[in-house]
């Protein structure tokens, strides 16, 4: 049973660390962020972190002992990351940092656009931010107009949509104030 710890362990820090590192790259690069929440990330590794040290006890070769150590190390650090940053997202999520507006959908149903209002207070700036629904979490952010109070939308046709006079091909993958 030792065995299946040990490996499971290993692969399962590898998945959070990969979808980790997706995560942070598609925040970035504003790609589909496929990625479940980081709070689940940070249950993942945590489970990984308890089977690493279960892994401990199969100790048939050196490379079970290695995997162990990979495993505990790199779960460590990544729960470490991942707490540091749900803790900071929880922060400035309470302190009004970003407000739902609305959501509105297609004509077809085919494409629904979450609208955010977003405040940084005193250093930074405020504006509407709006990210399209993919199944299950996916999320892609498509619309960021900065000293904005709403989102005036109106669907041109079902693939088309005018926000605040901006108009967007959702089929083409447009976006507005993304780079």
């Amino acid at each position: 049973m030792n065995k299946k710890y040990n490996i499971w362990a290993f692969c399962l820090i590898i998945s959070c660390v990969g979808l980790a590192g997706y995560s942070l790259y598609s925040n970035l690069n504003n790609t589909w962020i496929l990625a479940p929440p980081n709070y689940i990330l940070l249950f993942l590794s945590l489970i990984a972190l308890i089977l690493g040290f279960l892994g401990f006890k199969d100790k048939r070769n050196g490379w079970t002992k290695t995997r162990s150590w990979i495993t505990i190390i790199l779960s460590s650090f990544t729960t470490i990351g991942l707490f540091l940053i749900v803790s900071f997202t929880l922060l400035f999520s309470s302190m009004g940092a970003n407000e739902y507006i609305k959501t509105v959908s297609s004509t077809d149903d085919n494409y629904t656009i979450d609208f955010y209002r977003f405040n940084a207070g005193a250093a930074g700036s405020f504006g509407i931010r709006g990210e399209l629904n993919g199944p299950l979490w996916f999320k892609k952010r498509i619309y960021l107009e900065h000293n904005a109070d709403e989102a005036k939308v109106e669907w041109e046709n079902d693939r088309i949509v005018s926000i605040n006079n901006h108009t967007l091909k959702l089929d083409k993958g447009e976006t507005y104030g993304y780079q």
